[in-house]
């Protein structure tokens, strides 16, 4: 489906509010909010997903959320190859969730054992919420000083130290709060370690009302 990761540049930049000139950012594919699935491959992609984990009892459906954790984890191993799984230490972007919440989402993480799968990965799940917080969907968005607040570093995972650079992973880029929340505590934790982010997709900007997708 893909050949090839995309870096945010001078163009793209403005899309994703919180971004600074410096961050390194990646990405496979675009995603088109509200567009519905038939909008492309990456929107039909990034809806199965996303299925909220109340649907686990719904083995139809379900089984879309599956496959797509498993195309997420194929796609980004083919391009990353051995040298870029094993030359950085990769890091999911807590979901909105806190871990033990009922709802608490480990998709990031299980694409990311998926793509280390046989290799010498370093693989952590080194930041958590300390309590859940609202999805940014779901009502007023947190800032990134909110976020920082809330995460924090799981002291069992410190050590060793990164290979060479964190790579912070997340499945969707939009403005950006998150991947900043994350990289600060990783700073604070790391002083002086690269933290790229890796992106399944970035949020195209919202087209015109009268041009919009309505499935």
């Amino acid at each position: 489906m893909y050949d090839r990761l995309t870096k945010i540049d001078d163009l793209t930049r403005p899309d994703h509010t919180f971004l600074d000139v410096d961050d390194s950012c990646f990405f496979l594919g675009e995603y088109t909010a509200r567009a519905g699935y038939a909008a492309s491959a990456t929107n039909d992609l990034i809806n199965n997903l996303k299925k909220p984990m109340s649907y686990r009892t719904r083995p139809e459906v379900w089984k879309y959320k599956g496959r797509a954790i498993t195309t997420c984890a194929q796609e980004l191993r083919n391009i990353l190859g051995r040298n870029g799984i094993e030359g950085g230490t990769f890091v999911p972007v807590p979901p909105s969730r806190a871990k033990g919440d009922s709802d608490y989402d480990d998709r990031l993480i299980q694409i990311l054992r998926q793509i280390g799968q046989g290799y010498d990965a370093d693989i952590r799940e080194l930041v958590l919420q300390r309590e859940t917080m609202p999805a940014s969907h779901e009502g007023e968005r947190a800032s990134i000083a909110e976020l920082v607040a809330n995460y924090i570093i799981v002291d069992a995972l410190r050590a060793p130290p990164p290979r060479g650079r964190i790579v912070i992973f997340d499945d969707v880029l939009t403005t950006g709060r998150h991947y900043k929340a994350v990289q600060q505590v990783l700073n604070t934790a790391y002083p002086g370690v690269p933290s790229p982010g890796l992106f399944i997709a970035r949020r195209l900007p919202r087209a015109p009302v009268g041009d919009e997708f309505n499935p």
